[in-house]
């Protein structure tokens, strides 16, 4: 197609004579993106593009499709403008294949995990096993592996716990393809095999199942997704799943369900299955911050999916986030809210653990409502009776 280039083609240009610019989303550029590429989504970039150096201009999105039309516009303002084929999917497929027979890669990446990121992840990590008691002796636990970071570097860290248990437990790495397209499920094959993480792969068909739902796909998706991992692992001999759910993730939720809901809750760092008798639910990367899972990302040029769904496919989040979803609503509050506050995150997270029953009006325990106004004249006869 005219006015496309290849990631060949781009590794041909000299740094420093072209611009790289991310047109999808702030949350999609944060979750990866290539490197030296500044993030404009397309809305903004059509705003001020007037900006731009007049040099030449590589605009990509997550597949090559998104990508087209800002490019024709730009170039219609005089710039020298290309529209990167196949997208960031397309380099993510590149960098594995590239890189996949490097036999040594590993072990770098797990000496990060034990000297440069041991402080802010490891010891974060472990902490939480401790804290919450999340691991015991003669569990056998399915790490459940989307492909993402968050999971990607959980995996390692269970690896990297298993040559320093002081107990006996057992590991497996679940990845389950709900429908992937070959290109995602090869980027996931390939930073497995790179970072020597053994996977079990088995297949359902959930995509194909809400593909066509109008209404909350994504919350049914992922409903769906936690049974068939439970029941996958149930099968595989385990008692537990392991998510890659980090302490952003849990403040996030927080501030989500007082918002959007109107209730106080919070994301559990462990908690029973209800309909999976004997299965359990563990959130060993509950105390580990996003951005320095980002940090280790990038650190070890590591590359990896945002999401593999269908919809990620066919390029739909890949807009000028007007769609934008909740949660990346929540994450701009709180940023903005730290700029005032630094330590807003910590006060978010610490809320939930100092809860004062006496200052509550209500609250649910096993899907039973209290109110103050229960005992509240009770309360008030005692205290009149009490010795002065």
């Amino acid at each position: 197609m005219e006015n496309e280039i290849t990631i060949q083609e781009l590794e041909t240009w000299e740094k420093g004579t072209y611009q790289l610019i991310d047109i999808r989303t702030e949350l999609s550029f944060n979750y990866g993106h290539l490197a030296d590429a500044v993030n404009i989504p397309e809305k903004a970039l059509r705003e001020t593009y007037r900006q731009l150096e007049k040099k030449r201009i590589v605009l990509y999105c997550q597949k090559g499709e998104l990508s087209v039309e800002p490019t024709a516009f730009l170039r219609e303002q005089g710039y020298e403008a290309y529209s990167l084929k196949g997208g960031y999917l397309a380099c993510l497929l590149r960098t594995s294949e590239q890189k996949e027979e490097e036999d040594t890669f590993y072990l770098d990446v797990e000496q990060s995990i034990r000297k440069k990121f041991h402080k802010s992840i490891w010891s974060r990590f472990t902490k939480a096993i401790n804290t919450y008691e999340l691991i015991k002796p003669g569990d056998k636990i399915a790490v459940c592996i989307s492909g993402g970071k968050d999971s990607m570097l959980m995996a390692k860290l269970f690896q990297e716990l298993q040559r320093h248990h002081k107990f006996p437990f057992e590991v497996l790495f679940l990845v389950m393809n709900p429908g992937y397209s070959e290109a995602n499920m090869k980027i996931i094959e390939g930073n497995a095999k790179r970072l020597h993480i053994p996977i079990t792969v088995f297949e359902t068909n959930i995509f194909e199942s809400v593909y066509h739902v109008e209404k909350s796909p994504c919350y049914l998706c992922a409903r769906m997704r936690r049974g068939y991992l439970y029941n996958k692992a149930k099968e595989l001999g385990c008692n537990k799943i392991a998510l890659g759910h980090h302490y952003d993730d849990v403040i996030e939720t927080i501030l989500m369900g007082m918002l959007y809901s109107g209730q106080i809750q919070t994301m559990m760092p462990k908690l029973y299955s209800t309909n999976f008798e004997g299965m359990e639910l563990i959130r060993p990367m509950y105390l580990v911050r996003e951005d320095d899972i980002k940090a280790w990302r990038d650190y070890n040029h590591l590359g990896f999916i945002q999401c593999a769904c269908r919809f990620t496919d066919t390029c739909t989040t890949c807009g000028d986030g007007v769609n934008a979803s909740k949660r990346q609503e929540t994450k701009e509050w709180i940023r903005k809210m730290k700029q005032s506050n630094p330590f807003v995150e910590a006060h978010i997270f610490r809320s939930v653990e100092n809860v004062n029953l006496n200052t509550v009006i209500a609250y649910k325990k096993d899907g039973v409502k209290h109110h103050f106004l229960d005992d509240y004249d009770g309360y008030g006869d005692s205290m009149d009776s009490s010795p002065r």
